[in-house]
């Protein structure tokens, strides 16, 4: 595997992190968490600009359908530089969606949903999990914890060994939106009622795309997040001045940053192994994902928390940015499998692949 960025990417990188700097404002950010209703958690300027100027919504999707035509390593660029301005999208659910439809979807599904999705058109969100159950071709029951679930239009959802697509604003649906402690990325509940869904043509293979893009998505997310927070706190250990020093220059001080760029590059590392994996079709592609998945969402959690210690006092306040970055970092240990189930899931792969040899 190359895990240098080509001239192209690196180009995207700068691109995208130029793009939410510019725009991805604090300010910004606040008022998407203030919104409510369907817009609750959700910057649609930003969406729109993103999806417009950029193109970058169907950054994984194939051109033939109005995507960029890139890869997991391109998505993971963006999903990044998003999370280090905690920027209030529905990147994840979308891409999760896209890649679906992508990789097990008919052509007419393709056709039909694919270039909507790749101009920001439709918002996606997918679920984890549900309880669900099929009859006479509709689908009932509960699907909880969907991201941006009140903003979206198009749900994937598991239910019966196969994948489906449900229009949230078909009849039978009903969408409740919660306030949940990430504002920025909330979260809602679906009920369905006797729903008429559309099942994908291969369910197998449009879950895992899913799966890897979202597991993708949220760790490239606690990377950038993380690194924000390590990159803030420097900034703030210079300014700081205690006993006639910088607080940066005390030795406690620099060994807890020190500890936050160890595991930032680790971090680093696993995620573009994981991008890398899949793009290549890597036999490792599946270990690659859960190790990414467990190990980004844990070093966010701690950079986030020792952003919150090293700025003292201020970084305790509703108005300094530290608690978006240790909201964001606690949502994402949860979302789509914990560490610890996913450390669970690696092992019984590493004990297969021992049994298989």
């Amino acid at each position: 595997m190359e895990f240098a960025f080509t001239e192209e990417q690196a180009m995207i990188g700068e691109t995208v992190r130029t793009f939410f700097a510019d725009n991805a404002t604090s300010d910004r950010t606040r008022a998407a968490m203030a919104a409510t209703g369907r817009d609750a958690g959700l910057d649609r300027a930003l969406w729109s600009a993103f999806a417009g100027e950029l193109g970058l919504a169907g950054v994984g999707l194939p051109e033939a359908h109005g995507g960029a035509g890139l890869g997991m390593v391109e998505f993971a660029q963006v999903a990044e530089a998003a999370g280090a301005r905690v920027a209030a999208l529905p990147l994840l659910g979308t891409a999760m969606l896209g890649r679906a439809i992508a990789a097990g979807g008919s052509a007419a599904q393709q056709e039909a949903w694919l270039p909507r999705l790749a101009a920001g058109e439709v918002i996606g969100t997918a679920a984890w999990g549900g309880e669900l159950t099929l009859a006479a071709g509709k689908l009932s029951g509960m699907v909880p914890y969907l991201p941006h679930g009140a903003a979206a239009n198009l749900l994937l959802v598991p239910a019966a060994g196969e994948a489906w697509l449900v229009d949230l604003a078909a009849p039978g649906v009903t969408v409740t939106g919660h306030v949940t402690m990430d504002q920025t990325r909330p979260l809602a509940t679906a009920r369905l009622d006797g729903v008429v869904a559309e099942r994908l043509a291969d369910g197998a293979a449009a879950l895992a795309a899913a799966h890897a893009a979202g597991w993708i998505g949220l760790a490239a997310e606690a990377l950038g997040g993380a690194q924000a927070a390590l990159d803030r706190t420097v900034a703030y250990s210079r300014e700081r001045v205690q006993f006639g020093r910088p607080i940066g220059s005390f030795q406690a001080y620099k060994h807890r940053l020190a500890d936050m760029m160890v595991e930032i590059e680790q971090a680093r590392s696993a995620v573009y192994w994981a991008a890398c994996a899949v793009d290549e079709g890597s036999p490792e592609a599946l270990l690659a994902l859960h190790a990414a998945k467990a190990f980004c969402a844990e070093t966010f959690h701690m950079c986030a928390g020792n952003m919150i210690q090293l700025h003292g006092g201020i970084g305790f306040t509703w108005e300094h940015d530290a608690h978006l970055f240790f909201k964001r970092a606690r949502s994402i240990l949860s979302l789509y499998g914990s560490p610890q189930w996913h450390r669970e899931r690696i092992a019984a792969l590493v004990i297969d692949q021992g049994a298989a040899a």
